[in-house]
């Protein structure tokens, strides 16, 4: 028999991928089934529709320059409301979302004493973090989605559509803008694993969920404040936050993938680094819940 197979109790031959599988899915339905996790996308979600509602009701429209970019351009063309509640979310809304479901990964787990039974199943440390991580991904790409969507909606039902003016000066058809747009959501998808694998790193350390999604919010907070300071120039390419406005490369023609490179390696520098951190930890760590 390969090591990659065990038996149970049955003396049946059950492989271990499809252990981790089902352990996967068995965690996905647990995040996307609490309320906690629909409450986050709908309050996301609330970004983009809040900021269209608002522009409608105006009276006199955004001023050009003013407001986060692309503000002025909602009244002409809906579809920018999914660009501008993406660039409003960034900063804040994102990353808090992120650090409530990374930090309750492990620490959730060990505070509801539920963290020793998961071990005691044929799951093992490793696969536990890794689903851990990977469940935590899933949702990055569910908050991105949700305000794009959401976006995306609103702006068509209140605004006129048309061809979208991209930064370089062409003019795409609305198809392509849609395209255009579902990129931007995997670059911001990207841009947030990074402080996915910090945020699993940190609940490792703890039996406190609360600290490990304060400290994760906290670190992000700081890592955009840092990279805002001139004086810190020789800093800001190492910050994970850097590049997380950084799709404007997105937005020209041709498409430019040299952000998205950048920012992709980035990330997965952070992701190797705290995901080994996470494993030294949560590896000779004492499970006494």
């Amino acid at each position: 028999m390969s090591p990659s197979e065990a038996i149970d109790g049955q003396g049946a031959v059950r492989s271990r991928p499809t252990i981790g599988l089902a352990l996967l899915g068995s965690e996905l339905s647990v995040l996307f089934r609490r309320r906690r996790t629909w409450a986050m996308l709908l309050a996301l979600a609330a970004v983009p529709v809040l900021i269209a509602v608002a522009v409608r009701l105006s009276s006199s429209g955004p001023t050009p320059g003013r407001g986060p970019a692309f503000l002025d351009q909602i009244t002409q063309n809906g579809l920018f409301v999914s660009a501008v509640g993406l660039i409003v979310s960034i900063p804040l809304f994102l990353p808090l979302t992120i650090g409530v479901v990374a930090g309750d990964t492990i620490a959730g787990e060990a505070n509801v004493s539920t963290l020793r039974y998961l071990l005691v199943a044929p799951a093992g440390r490793v696969r536990l973090l890794v689903v851990k991580y990977l469940a935590t991904a899933a949702f990055c790409l569910a908050a991105t989605l949700a305000v794009t969507i959401a976006g995306a909606l609103i702006g068509v039902a209140l605004f006129p559509v048309a061809p979208v003016t991209l930064l370089s000066g062409d003019t795409i058809g609305v198809a392509d803008s849609v395209i255009r747009s579902l990129l931007i959501a995997a670059y911001i998808t990207v841009s947030l694993l990074g402080l996915s694998a910090i945020g699993v790193f940190i609940s490792t350390m703890t039996d406190v969920p609360v600290g490990a999604m304060a400290t994760t919010i906290v670190l992000s907070v700081v890592s955009q404040i840092l990279d805002s300071l001139p004086q810190l120039d020789w800093l800001h390419p190492w910050l994970f936050s850097h590049y997380w406005l950084g799709f404007a490369d997105l937005l020209r023609q041709p498409i430019s993938w040299d952000s998205f490179g950048q920012n992709a390696v980035l990330q997965g520098g952070y992701f190797v680094v705290f995901a080994a951190l996470a494993y030294g930890r949560f590896s000779t760590k004492d499970i006494l819940s």
